[in-house]
């Protein structure tokens, strides 16, 4: 029994291993481009830094005006994932300016993306032309030398480039004689995507590899969730073998017990073979946690919990009423301070009341005090959280001026993307969820229940290894730098020895000759032919 399970384990181990030694070396090596790529998709830190200066007038159109006159352009109510109809209304609406001109921005409570015109009403598509314009309008705001000429390039209505983007398709492509691709949503005019050469090959050599994109260019997306599953547990298995046999053929001599032979503490004399056994016995515990965590993120079983609330919970959280203050507002130049470099206006509404917020080149939020309403209050985020979690009852609320182990900015977010204060706000139902609301704009900023929370920390602490002191940089970098060099040798020998394994198995087979046997050299046969 003893033999046949080493024999398991051992053959598991080598076979696992030869088939995913690939796929380990290229993994190890993406994620280490990956610690150091862009993201290609553009923060808004980064878009309202090359937006044009929005600059009201008298006479634009209301937020209300250019809803009511497009009735035929919305299309009707339609059901969410549970069945329940979802309300047409307003979720999110912002004004802002694309190649001169002014834009209602809206995105309705289904999650569909519209631009309007603020002159007439009119629904407005961003064309080749706009693109360019506006591509030219993001550049005039970068320093160094003059800009390059632009190029047209191309229409999309899909990219690897960007994840989560598929509301603004199609996509403008633009370029410059120096390698630079803007993508530009034909639908708002949003950049979604600014990238230099380098930054795109650093995103095909890492992102595009890791989480196998070119199945997606390929036409064959709809199975890369189960290639990665099935990789990534493949992996796992080879990993945690590994690991036993590292520690059951591992003999460091302690108390007086034998050794291999000339004191060896393992048993390999050849190089690679060293190289795979002690990047195995001294990384392969974190190979382990990255191999089982890439597994956890495919969310097999969906065991966990989706990470954000559906368009009906929010459609819910927002509430049914459009304040009058929204929809009757009319845009004009007093709402702008005169030094301000405003480049975007942003009505966000809860329950029955709603906000106007400036948005400024750098970054800089600010409220517009229409009608004594500067913020949305304690009460107003508890109700609407109430609302999104179909009545359940608050059983814990909190104002967090730091993050926590759950809310707090990647290393390649900023606090535009992660505000602070913000109202943590727990329901008193069975799965523990958790909100973390803006009390500025009245956006959920997260949404985390028991199992999200689990999912955190099997996902997000095992593979980005985020957590306490490991979080702050330099610290972070040496960790990560450290076991992922591991990682690399660990595949590197594994390509080797897999690929001399393979040879062995199925070269052919030469007869052996016993010593002192003769050969019978080989006859020669002459044929000729006949008459």
């Amino acid at each position: 029994m003893k033999n046949t399970v080493n024999w398991l384990l051992y053959e598991t181990h080598r076979w696992l291993g030869i088939v995913l030694a690939l796929f380990m070396f290229v993994w190890f090596g993406t994620g280490l481009v990956i610690m150091y790529a862009k993201p290609m998709a553009s923060g808004l830190a980064e878009q309202w830094s090359h937006s044009e200066r929005l600059a009201p007038e008298q006479g634009w159109l209301s937020l209300g005006d250019v809803w009511a006159r497009n009735p035929t352009t919305l299309g009707t109510d339609n059901a969410g994932k549970s069945g329940e109809k979802i309300p047409l209304s307003i979720a999110d609406a912002r004004l802002v300016r694309r190649a001169g001109q002014p834009l209602w921005l809206i995105e309705d409570t289904r999650g569909k993306q519209h631009a309007w015109s603020a002159l007439d009403g009119s629904p407005q598509t961003i064309g080749r032309e706009q693109a360019l314009a506006i591509v030219q309008q993001w550049l005039e705001h970068e320093e160094g030398d003059a800009p390059a000429e632009l190029t047209y390039l191309e229409s999309l209505d899909k990219t690897s480039l960007l994840r989560n983007r598929d509301a603004y398709a199609p996509f403008h492509r633009v370029a410059d004689t120096r390698g630079r691709h803007w993508l530009i949503s034909a639908r708002t005019g949003d950049v979604l995507h600014a990238s230099t050469r380098l930054d795109r090959a650093l995103f095909y050599a890492g992102n595009w590899l890791h989480l196998f994109k070119p199945l997606e260019d390929l036409g064959l997306g709809h199975i890369r969730h189960d290639v990665q599953l099935w990789s990534g547990l493949g992996a796992t298995i080879a990993c945690f073998t590994g690991l036993i046999i590292g520690w059951l053929r591992w003999r460091p001599g302690w108390g007086g017990k034998p050794t291999y032979s000339q004191g060896r503490t393992q048993p390999y004399r050849e190089s690679w073979a060293k190289w795979h056994f002690w990047s195995g016995l001294l990384g392969g515990g974190l190979s382990l946690a990255w191999a089982f965590s890439g597994v956890v993120d495919t969310n097999p079983g969906k065991v966990f919990s989706e990470p954000n609330p559906d368009k009906v919970q929010l459609a819910r959280y927002l509430g049914d009423r459009l304040p009058d203050a929204m929809m009757d507002w009319r845009p004009s130049a007093a709402v702008i301070k005169a030094d301000a470099d405003v480049v975007e206006l942003n009505w966000r509404r809860l329950g029955d009341k709603a906000v106007l917020l400036s948005h400024e080149r750098t970054g800089k939020r600010d409220i517009y005090p229409f009608d004594d309403q500067r913020y949305f209050g304690e009460a107003d985020l508890r109700a609407a959280a109430v609302r999104m979690g179909d009545g359940q009852q608050v059983s814990v609320i909190d104002w967090l001026e730091m993050y926590d182990d759950y809310y707090y900015p990647r290393h390649h977010q900023d606090a535009v993307d992660k505000p602070l204060p913000v109202l943590k706000v727990e329901l008193a139902d069975p799965a523990g969820t958790r909100y973390y609301l803006d009390p500025k704009d009245g956006k959920v900023l997260l949404q985390a229940d028991n199992s999200r929370r689990v999912f955190r920390w099997l996902y997000s602490a095992l593979h980005h290894w985020d957590f306490a002191w490991l979080y702050y940089r330099p610290a972070w970098d040496v960790w990560m730098l450290t076991w992922v060099g591991f990682g690399v040798v660990l595949g590197a020998s594994s390509l080797v020895i897999g690929w001399r394994r393979l040879k062995k198995t199925f070269a052919p087979k030469r007869k052996r000759v016993i010593a002192g046997t003769k050969v019978p050299e080989p006859r020669l046969v002459v044929e000729t032919a006949s008459d």
